[in-house]
């Protein structure tokens, strides 16, 4: 019968530990309690490279700090949100022709002169006027093509003129303070004021 190789293998790994134990005894560890000259040199700039560390970490936390605080000045706008209206067909007579009147409910009134950020597709309506407009949908579906309501574009205002000539279906996210508009007949339900590009 054959002798089980277990306990061979156990002794064989006691040998080696032992071994690796004897080695180290032998070692001449006192450099690590006495530095040489060239060990306090390397002491020397680990240390300044840890206080460096630290400093950059120092910094990055104030700026996690500031980009926080600037998240949090504006909110998201989700376009679920924006279909809290009804559309009522009110008859006007300057231009006799119906149009839909809207009746916005607490949720999106609530929303009304605060700072936001909201996401879509770009669709420009009019680019000598620099009128641009952002939209739930692409533009094979969006409002101006009947796929969609009102309460699906929102009015970008930007503060001047607009940065570049933004193509359509670009998808960005724009911040700026939202506005309602339920009399004006000649501009979006939805207005996004001071409109810049944002970054999330």
């Amino acid at each position: 019968m054959k002798t089980p190789q277990r306990p061979q293998r156990l002794k064989t790994a006691s040998w080696i530990g032992l071994l690796g134990l004897v080695t180290i005894s032998m070692m001449d560890l006192s450099s690590y309690c006495h530095p040489g000259e060239g060990a306090k040199q390397l002491v020397t700039q680990v240390k300044s490279a840890s206080l460096g560390h630290a400093e950059a970490l120092a910094a990055n936390a104030v700026l996690s700090e500031s980009a926080v605080e600037i998240s949090e000045t504006s909110q998201e706008l989700t376009w679920r949100a924006l279909e809290d209206v009804e559309f009522k067909d009110v008859y006007v007579e300057e231009l006799d022709a119906y149009y839909w009147k809207p009746t916005f409910g607490d949720g999106v009134t609530g929303l009304e002169g605060k700072d936001v950020y909201i996401t879509g597709y770009m669709i420009p309506v009019d680019l000598d006027e620099d009128f641009y407009v952002l939209s739930r949908y692409p533009f094979a579906n969006c409002f101006f093509c009947g796929g969609a309501g009102p309460e699906s574009v929102v009015d970008l205002r930007f503060p001047g003129k607009s940065k570049r000539v933004y193509q359509t279906d670009e998808r960005l996210t724009f911040k700026g303070t939202f506005r309602l508009n339920a009399d004006d007949v000649y501009q979006m339900n939805y207005i996004l004021d001071g409109a810049v590009e944002h970054e999330l």
